[in-house]
């Protein structure tokens, strides 16, 4: 039987994967397989907040340029197709009620205008801010407003913690449907010549030490494709498939689980941005639920203060509010499916939640049955991404986004296919080469790194 030849394989039709596929299509590379066991978009790309932001930390200014022409990217996308994944710039809001935190807060947005991110402004009376309209995606304010006067505080933001000091918001940020960008890009990949093929990857074939082929599986029958090159987009699977080719990544995943609730009472209103609280928290109990909590051993941690960082968002045209809290977050080498969570998970994070937004305590008792679901950060060492060529040649990788690949999508399949085609590449792009963990400085460098930039 005939071997069918592909100018390039992608394995993995998770956004980051179809978005390489379309990119290499958009190149100009004829003959490109897309290979996914189950349904595309189906494993994690789903499963995050669906949000994206250009405000990130250093060191330098890698993540803010990727991110930059993302955006660009996404932005294109959306005016053509009349914004069909309903792209918004509603912004990210980090909210305080710690005065302490108000400094921090200046600092990190004079790093991140610093890096390309836009301009700070200080806001201290209601004429100087100007409100995120409700369904824009192109509106020209970027930057960040750090805002200070309490009145303008409660007059945009009143659902939030009476007693917050400070609100900073992120600007040239916002939310979008994942399920649809993914499918509006794999439906231009299809029509610009892009083959979905369901099979697994088995393993990968190579001649005079260069990848000439790969292995699948479907359903009980193993086939093989003829192909110069692979491109790895296998998200929490990375480090297996990596290894099928005799590389070893030093990455590792993370179960990050959400869950929605209903909001019939509008206490979330649904033009509101990605709200953040960046305080520590205990969670509000009664005298009563406290005592009890206190007596027994297995709930007495229940009490104790949780991390800084829970968040969400208003979803989709319903009353849903989407809500995140990575208070329990571990590693591990290999992802486990199906998923398994703390079965307190969705009432801490809705109690974590109504500290921010105080009017959610409505939904405390009884609560109402909410929807859990959930999928895995794939991440590196430094909490950046993978992209570009592995060691064996021919072989390239386009994953490890942990909870940006959303966001990274478009701009990671457009480095990928600049890699693949031997475009001339941009200056951020040795930040996201493998061949960066072959240097013992670098290594060596990271381990002084804040790793951030994850929520």
């Amino acid at each position: 039987m005939t071997r069918k030849r592909y100018d390039a394989v992608v394995c993995g039709a998770g956004i980051a994967g179809i978005a390489a596929a379309h990119a290499l299509a958009e190149a100009g590379v004829k003959r490109i397989a897309l290979v996914e066991p189950g349904p595309p978009l189906g494993l994690t790309s789903d499963k995050s907040t669906e949000c994206y932001r250009n405000w990130w930390p250093g060191p330098g200014d890698a993540m803010v340029a990727l991110m930059n022409r993302s955006i660009d990217l996404m932005e294109g996308h959306a005016q053509r197709s009349g914004n069909r994944f309903h792209m918004n710039r509603r912004g990210y809001v980090y909210a305080t009620a710690r005065p302490e935190t108000v400094a921090q807060f200046e600092q990190q947005a004079l790093e991140a205008e610093a890096l390309g991110a836009g301009r700070l402004r200080r806001i201290s009376a209601r004429r100087d801010y100007r409100a995120s309209g409700p369904d824009s995606f192109d509106a020209a304010v970027d930057g960040a407003d750090l805002l200070l006067d309490r009145a303008t505080i409660r007059e945009h933001f009143g659902y939030l913690n009476p007693d917050t000091v400070a609100v900073l918001h992120a600007r040239r940020c916002g939310s979008l449907s994942a399920q649809q960008l993914g499918m509006c890009l794999l439906e231009e990949a299809r029509a610009n010549g892009v083959e979905l093929i369901v099979a697994e990857l088995v393993g990968a074939e190579t001649s005079g030490g260069r990848i000439s082929g790969v292995q699948l599986r479907q359903g009980g029958r193993e086939f093989a494709l003829d192909t110069d090159a692979l491109v790895l987009a296998t998200g929490p699977h990375l480090r297996s498939t990596a290894g099928m080719l005799g590389v070893d990544l030093p990455v590792v995943v993370e179960r990050h689980i959400k869950i929605s609730l209903a909001d019939p009472l509008g206490i979330v209103p649904r033009t509101a941005p990605l709200i953040i609280w960046c305080d520590p928290t205990r969670l509000p109990w009664s005298d009563e639920e406290r005592e009890a909590l206190a007596q027994a051993d297995e709930t007495q941690w229940l009490l104790q203060e949780f991390p800084a960082g829970v968040h969400g968002r208003p979803v989709g045209a319903g009353n849903q509010v989407l809500m995140y809290w990575t208070y329990d977050c571990h590693s591990e080498s290999e992802p486990t499916f199906p998923l398994t969570w703390d079965p307190h998970l969705p009432e801490i994070t809705l109690r974590g939640m109504s500290v921010l937004v105080p009017g959610l305590r409505a939904y405390l008792d009884p609560m109402p049955k909410p929807f859990v679901d959930g999928g895995y950060y794939t991440k590196m060492p430094e909490n950046r991404p993978l992209i570009g060529p592995l060691s064996v040649p021919g072989a390239y990788v386009c994953a490890a986004f942990s909870g940006f690949g959303i966001m990274a999508s478009l701009a990671a399949g457009e480095l990928l296919a600049q890699h693949v085609t031997g475009a001339r590449l941009p200056g951020h792009a040795t930040a996201f080469s493998p061949g960066r963990f072959d240097d013992p400085a670098y290594l060596k460098l990271i381990e002084t790194w804040d790793v951030s930039g994850q929520l």
